[in-house]
């Protein structure tokens, strides 16, 4: 039986890890060893996109692209981790449950939004998040006109004043008056306990944030957060009422449930701490990456964050490096010390920083420029070519 390196999670970090893992085994020549990768669909789902419009357009096939460099695709959801018996056990398309063995295991679960004990959150709010959250959002913005027409229904509340709460909030005018018309008095709201307009972005990119909200007319409420939600809109910690038929909620983000299967250390996001080498401190045979991955970029200090920016070149280390350690030759070290922000604006444009200060160096129409070459082109997956992907594969690829 053929030694085989599972992949769980077909995103950013789970499809790099398996082209990679198939550009060293393709490299080694050896036939003893497999690749698989566990995820309910062979797709790449594109979430840096989801706060826009036609969210079910935003996905990559990558069935023919595994099959190009020899990655077996298994469709299933996992739902528990064996680490002594080396196996996972999924519920399969069928809803059947089954068990994989592992030799080397490579968590690429992600992530989902942290859904706190808030009153009504569960019951009343949308999310970007998933897929298929992200659809539910627009087949209800859809479905607004069939409405009376109310300040309730015209308004949207965003709560969470992060990257996602301002894509969100700043793209929302535009949606809304596409759906509504064009004389429509919309009014978009995005609730934030920062201090100030942008406090979780920094300086660098606050005068930019303030310039688009302010265009689009997002009227910001920081110091402040939700403490309810109903069907007819939310409370805030003042007592204040929102009247909202829309609240959408992005704040902040929890490593896949998967993770609390595997033993050992954690950051407050429920990320596994790793190696170098993204081995999971603690663990012999499993490897941790992208959002479930709480990983050092640089040696100052820093760590990955929960997105495609360090979810890709992660994915190339991990899987080079679970295959490395099966072939018995070097692992890579994973480093990306450079980073960089593209915020997208709405209409005024983006906000483009560099460093982990983000000095900002593109605004307006060339930061959006820039946004667009990042999420249209740079993170999809390369295409079903066996030559050309195993050859994107390579950790070494200097990256952002």
């Amino acid at each position: 039986m053929k030694s085989n390196i599972l992949i769980i999670g077909a995103g950013f970090a789970g499809v790099w890890s398996a082209l990679s893992a198939a550009r060293l085994l393709d490299q080694a020549q050896r036939d003893d060893l497999s690749i698989s990768v566990l995820a309910p669909q062979p797709e790449l789902h594109i979430r840096p996109r989801f706060y826009e419009a036609d969210v079910h357009s935003l996905k990559a096939p990558v069935g023919g692209l595994f099959d190009a460099v020899g990655v077996r695709f298994i469709a299933g959801i996992a739902d528990a981790i064996d680490t002594l018996d080396r196996s996972v056990s999924y519920i399969d398309a069928n809803g059947e449950h089954r068990q994989i063995g592992y030799d080397r295991l490579v968590l690429a679960a992600g992530s989902q939004v942290a859904r706190p004990a808030v009153p009504g959150l569960a019951e009343h709010a949308f999310d970007v998040d998933q897929m298929a959250s992200a659809m539910h959002l627009e087949q209800h913005l859809l479905g607004l006109p069939a409405l009376p027409a109310s300040p309730a229904r015209n308004t949207v509340v965003v709560c969470g004043g992060g990257f996602t709460g301002i894509e969100t909030a700043t793209e929302m005018p535009a949606r809304l008056r596409t759906i509504l018309g064009s004389e429509a008095a919309v009014r978009v709201l995005l609730v934030d306990r920062g201090a100030s307009v942008g406090a979780a972005l920094g300086a660098g990119i606050t005068p930019s944030i303030v310039a688009a909200s302010e265009q689009a007319g997002v009227q910001w409420l920081t110091g402040t957060s939700v403490v309810a939600v109903d069907a007819g809109g939310v409370t805030l910690d003042n007592g204040e009422y929102i009247a909202s038929k829309t609240v959408i909620w992005t704040v902040g983000v929890n490593a896949s449930p998967l993770t609390a299967q595997i033993a050992g250390e954690r950051d407050n996001f429920g990320r596994l701490k790793v190696d170098d080498h993204l081995k999971v401190v603690g663990q012999a045979h499993i490897y941790a990456t992208g959002d479930t991955a709480w990983a050092a970029v640089d040696n100052l200090g820093n760590h990955a964050l929960m997105t495609c920016q360090h979810a890709i070149p992660m994915g190339r280390h991990s899987g080079n490096n679970a295959m490395a350690d099966l072939l018995g030759v070097a692992p890579v070290v994973y480093r990306q010390p450079k980073y960089v922000t593209c915020l997208d604006l709405g209409e005024w444009g983006a906000a483009f920083s560099e460093g982990w200060e983000r000095e900002l160096k593109l605004q307006g129409q060339e930061g959006k420029d820039m946004k667009r070459q990042i999420n249209r082109v740079w993170i999809y997956p390369p295409a079903a070519d066996r030559a050309l992907a195993l050859a994107a594969a390579d950790p070494n690829i200097a990256i952002v």
